[in-house]
């Protein structure tokens, strides 16, 4: 899936003690609710990212301000993809862009466990 050996140079699965936030950088500009599709405030998400981390992230769970419904903050509906997971394969300068669908769901098969794709943008 990754076209050369420089791409191929900056593999690497990494493996952490806590769930880790996987975050996608300054490509981030609006987040919304699964339920409602309302706008979710940053400063709001801020705020319970935060908590959470400072507690080892024990859960996911928030209860969203604008339909008071339960949800994971993993579930919310980020405007470029991001997620929070404590597995996670980096490829540094991969020399492509997204994988397919396809590349996508062979690989989560291999791993046996669903996948998100996110692109971090420095």
């Amino acid at each position: 899936m990754l076209p050369d050996d420089d791409a191929r140079r900056g593999l690497e699965a990494k493996w952490h003690d806590n769930v880790e936030v996987v975050w996608c950088g300054s490509s981030l500009e609006r987040i919304f609710c699964p339920h409602c599709g309302a706008d979710c405030a940053l400063d709001w998400w801020a705020e319970a990212v935060s908590h959470r981390y400072d507690e080892g992230f024990p859960t996911l769970v928030v209860t969203v301000p604008c339909c008071d419904v339960a949800t994971s903050l993993n579930e919310l509906v980020y405007d470029w993809p991001m997620g929070f997971a404590q597995f996670r394969i980096e490829v540094l300068y991969p020399n492509r862009s997204w994988l397919t669908d396809e590349e996508l769901a062979t690989l989560a098969a291999v791993l046996g466990h669903p996948l998100r794709q996110i692109l971090i943008h420095i």
